[in-house]
């Protein structure tokens, strides 16, 4: 299965990319894996919220592919231990899927359309952190989940 991350707007931190690249790397040992910067709507900052999380979702909707799972990356989704992660990702390796898309929307959350594209809704915490900050988590936790499947001993309980 191919594993896309889609996020809006690039990463600005050195210090994060660095990060980013890291565990990206270390994800493609295991999986096909791509990260897809979606440029930001062009004067984002004139519209309404309403109207930045509508013109993000059309950016967004034209990058998910036919028979994607899509998996929005959100504060108010499902909390997963990175144990249930990894089970997560078995069900749906096993499942036949061709590719899985995880999306970080923008700094405001996602449009209603995105919600409903969805196919799980995942939350990393119940705290809130940048959409920057979040990339480097997430790819954190997607190699530590694929370590997990293979018994590696990146991951203690």
């Amino acid at each position: 299965m191919k594993i896309r991350l889609l996020v809006i707007g690039k990463t600005e931190e050195e210090y994060l990319r660095q990060g980013i690249s890291e565990y990206a790397g270390r994800v493609k040992r295991y999986v096909p894996f791509e990260i897809l910067e979606i440029p930001s709507p062009r004067n984002i900052s004139s519209l309404s919220l309403a109207e930045q999380k509508s013109k993000e979702a059309e950016l967004i909707e034209k990058q998910i592919r036919i028979g994607d799972l899509v998996v929005l990356l959100d504060e108010h989704g499902q909390e997963l231990t990175s144990t249930a992660f990894s089970k997560f990702l078995n069900q749906r390796f096993l499942s036949g899927a061709r590719s899985m898309s995880f999306i970080i929307g923008g700094p405001f959350g996602f449009d209603e359309s995105l919600h409903k594209r969805a196919d799980f809704i995942l939350s990393l915490s119940k705290m809130t952190f940048s959409h920057q900050m979040i990339r480097l988590f997430f790819t954190e936790q997607l190699y530590r989940a694929l370590t997990i499947l293979r018994g590696e001993s990146y991951h203690h309980d």
